[in-house]
């Protein structure tokens, strides 16, 4: 459903993505974790087709972007890290507009936006978009994927900002649509989330995909316990570690 090979993205000179081989299948949620700035949000970008590779090959649903980059855009959707909505719309008016862009799902979103809102608590979209909060915002956004029901959907941070409720429904209505099918492909930064709720996972730093794999794979790579928890292994893998009871005694 997702892969990509030798995938490099270079910002001046400086390299950010390098050498990024991923392969994910149907039904699978994929974590995606890294330290900031270790290339999590460019890595997204290239996936989705917003940003070019500076080298190298993706492809989504077995389409390759070289070819195909309108088709495989009607069949993703995307939750970014930042709820970028025209301010002048309000909630019904950018719902609408994303059924337009998509109109092959319109009948089947405007289905579902009445059970969505009522799920996610949104009972407010005569309001314009201006006049919401970064919550209320990222409820919108979220809507606005789930509601045409994508074979693929990429989230960064889609937590973020959302109450406990509505996070709590989003990370069930992920495994349900799991279960049918859908691939996931996540960032997040609340590694008992990734634990709990992730396939797989991957670690970049620095740009540079470091371990991949289940749970079990990655204890065993990093020579831990049974019990070894994401946190744990993802500070000893980064190189973090080293230095926090040092930093925590000196403040």
């Amino acid at each position: 459903m997702i892969n990509c090979k030798n995938l490099e993205k270079v910002f001046d000179k400086t390299p950010v993505v390098s050498d990024l081989n991923l392969s994910i299948k149907s039904g699978e949620i994929y974590g995606f974790l890294g330290p900031n700035g270790a290339g999590k949000t460019t890595t997204i970008k290239m996936l989705t087709g917003t940003l070019k590779p500076t080298a190298g090959q993706v492809s989504i649903l077995n389409l390759d972007y070289a070819r195909d980059e309108m088709l495989i855009k009607s069949k993703i959707g995307v939750v970014p890290d930042e709820p970028r909505i025209y301010s002048y719309f309000s909630g019904m008016e950018f719902l609408e507009f994303i059924m337009d862009v998509f109109p092959e799902k319109r009948a089947e979103a405007k289905k579902r936006v009445g059970e969505m809102c009522e799920a996610f608590g949104v009972n407010y979209l005569g309001k314009m978009i201006s006049e919401m909060s970064h919550g209320m915002k990222q409820k919108i956004m979220v809507i606005s994927v789930l509601m045409r029901r994508p074979e693929v959907i990429f989230l960064d941070e889609p937590t973020v900002g959302l109450d406990a409720r509505s996070a709590k429904i989003l990370k069930m209505l992920l495994e349900k649509y799991k279960n049918e099918g859908s691939t996931i492909f996540m960032t997040t930064h609340v590694l008992e989330i990734a634990q709990k709720m992730c396939d797989r996972i991957g670690i970049i730093n620095r740009g540079r995909l470091i371990s991949e794999g289940t749970m079990d794979e990655l204890r065993k790579r990093a020579g831990a316990g049974e019990d070894e928890s994401l946190e744990d292994l993802f500070l000893q893998l980064t190189g973090e570690n080293d230095d926090i009871q040092e930093i925590v005694n000196a403040l």
